[in-house]
């Protein structure tokens, strides 16, 4: 095997760690790392649960003395600052560790570049840019979040061929099969956050959780769209706010009575900017989500809310589980309708997958 080659495999494996603690780092990245030395893996390390310790950390820590002279492919420039914990950078270089292979640089201000001229500076050599674009898949919304002020926002869709929800009368239990249903909670538990509007939130009264097993410890923030806190006391969310974070986005002039049984009940309150009526400034609403360090957000629901945020340009991404069925014109749309008059003012979308789920087909797709 060349040694190209090998660094590739290596790479690969490092991003599969990557991936393990995608939803529950936040508001840091998700990073793998692998300790090579003389052709073996001597270890392995990814980001911990709330984001510390980091991968490079927990890595050496497992590896011990066999770190020196070993290569450390790392998904992400390490850190170079000193925060809650010490920079990795000095971990590795502690370590004696002789080579360094990253995906890609840390666009954190506080590193951008001077994690890599640490470790030139301590002889490390230094390789950058292997499966680059991969790893900045992984950690889009960490990237978006420092970039643009506001995490990566991805529209979960489960819909008939016709594009339609539910029924007329709201049933939507189940139009997907048990295959769907299943992924649908795996995406929960790779995301920070999951994103209702109450309408949904007061016709299903849904749990928001993750419930596959071994995984219900993955359960997302959940967040529902309230501007006017009319969600019941009684509603499963709220019930359960104190088990699994519960944030409701309500604008500051609400009921002061409601607004304070929420706080007793364990709900956090994110003040809103009235848009017009009863929806809220969606840019102002996924800033301050930005600002309490989420990164990755996934929509569920329902029609309007989907239709704000095509609105205003704030689908990154889209996972679409479509039925082999139909309910007709009747029924309910996946969006609301949100001003379109042209069809060069349609959102447009690129496919990037497809493949059959159970009985589904589920079709991935990001923004141009």
């Amino acid at each position: 095997m060349t040694s190209a080659a090998s660094d590739i495999n290596h790479m690969r494996a490092a991003l599969a760690l990557a991936r393990r603690n995608l939803g529950v780092t936040w508001p840091n990245p998700s990073v793998g790392c692998v300790l090579v030395k003389d052709g073996a893996v001597v270890s392995r390390g990814w980001t911990q649960p709330s984001g510390r310790p980091h991968a490079e950390t927990e890595a050496l820590a497992r590896a011990g003395s066999a770190a020196a002279g070993a290569t450390a492919y790392v998904t992400l420039e390490p850190c170079s600052h000193h925060g809650k914990t010490p920079p990795c950078t000095e971990a590795l270089i502690a370590a004696r560790v002789a080579r360094a292979v990253v995906a890609v640089e840390d666009p954190d201000p506080r590193v951008a570049g001077t994690g890599f001229a640490t470790l030139k500076r301590a002889g490390i050599a230094l390789e950058v840019g292997l499966l680059s674009e991969e790893a900045r898949e992984i950690n889009a919304g960490f990237f978006q979040r420092v970039r643009e002020g506001r995490p990566l926002v991805t529209l979960k869709a489960a819909t008939t061929l016709d594009g339609r929800i539910a029924t007329h009368r709201g049933q939507s239990q189940w139009i997907t099969g048990e295959v769907a249903r299943h992924r649908g909670h795996a995406l929960r538990a790779q995301h920070d956050a999951i994103l209702v509007g109450v309408g949904t939130a007061l016709s299903d009264d849904p749990d928001l959780t993750c419930r596959l097993p071994g995984l219900t410890g993955r359960s997302p923030v959940r967040v529902i769209i309230d501007p006017r806190l009319r969600l019941p006391l009684t509603a499963r969310v709220v019930r359960t706010a104190r088990q699994v974070p519960t944030w409701i986005v309500a604008y500051p002039d609400a009921d002061d009575d409601r607004r304070d049984a929420f706080l007793e009940c364990g709900i956090e309150l994110i003040d809103a900017t009235p848009l017009s009526g009863d929806r809220p400034d969606m840019h102002g609403m996924m800033r301050a989500l930005g600002e309490r360090g989420l990164t990755r957000v996934l929509v569920e629901g329902g029609g309007r809310v989907t239709g704000a945020l095509l609105a205003e340009g704030l689908i990154d991404r889209m996972v679409w589980f479509r039925a082999a069925q139909l309910i007709g014109g009747d029924g309910i749309p996946v969006a609301a309708a949100f001003g379109v008059d042209k069809l060069d003012q349609a959102p447009r979308f690129v496919r990037r997958s497809v493949e059959r789920c159970g009985d589904d087909i589920l079709e991935t797709y990001s923004a141009r």
